[in-house]
């Protein structure tokens, strides 16, 4: 199971919100890019970047921080928020993200998210569902749609799509676990997808059961900034 580092970035700086709520931000460093060292230093691989004034505005902003972070570092970056044109994507890849990370742009133009599939490959991009109560919300989860979680996950999954990470949107940034459960679901019908849990991570606890039931990995945010695990933890999974 892959450990994936998330830094959300609002203003330049690495924030938290909780519950995707832009009110309830917590701010932990004013350098992205010092955390994502730490990171690096700690031996993970992966970094899971979210620029959120991008997801807000719905169109990429922190793109410079994605740049200083990929030149800088090893890790390899799957960069999200704002992402809404062919454009967009391209120039994620330019400032150094090896994955695209989308979510709203496939649940509200399937043609558009297609296209990119087509001409990025389905291997160059990261797909989420965010979830409430199994349904998909999208603009940073302030819309819930009538998308059932598993309907979107086949969808494009019979389009070649291999990697998806799912957020239960209750669970999120409230440190009381991960949805299990659900998680269980996903994997159990679609047992050969490179599936990620997101959210809710908050113990060693919840780490070894998402890798029990067959995570092949799980983003982790606030739990690392609030020290309820510490990266020194995380080198069984390297």
């Amino acid at each position: 199971m892959t450990i994936i580092p998330a830094i959300d970035v609002i203003d330049g700086k690495c924030v938290r919100l909780t519950q995707g709520d832009y009110s309830q931000k917590k701010t932990y460093n004013e350098h992205p890019l010092e955390v994502a060292k730490k990171f690096e230093d700690a031996g993970l691989q992966r970094l899971h970047l979210v620029d959120l004034d991008g997801a807000k505005a719905g169109a990429v902003k922190n793109w410079k921080v994605l740049e200083a972070i990929a030149g800088k570092t090893s890790l390899v970056i799957d960069f999200g928020g704002g992402i809404k044109t062919s454009k967009d994507v391209q120039i994620v890849f330019d400032s150094g993200a090896k994955l695209a990370t989308v979510g709203s742009i496939a649940v509200r133009d399937e043609n558009e998210f297609i296209s990119w599939l087509l001409i990025f490959g389905t291997d160059k991009f990261l797909l989420g569902a965010d979830v409430k109560k199994e349904k998909i919300a999208i603009h940073g989860w302030q819309e819930t749609t009538d998308i059932w979680v598993y309907d979107f996950i086949e969808k494009y999954f019979q389009q070649g799509v291999k990697q998806i990470f799912c957020t239960d949107v209750s669970k999120d940034g409230k440190l009381e676990g991960a949805a299990i459960d659900l998680y269980k679901n996903i994997i159990a019908k679609f047992p050969t997808l490179n599936f990620i849990a997101s959210g809710g991570v908050s113990s060693m606890k919840d780490l070894d059961e998402l890798e029990k039931i067959g995570c092949n990995g799980v983003i982790i945010g606030k739990a690392l900034y609030e020290n309820k695990i510490k990266l020194s933890e995380l080198i069984k999974w390297q």
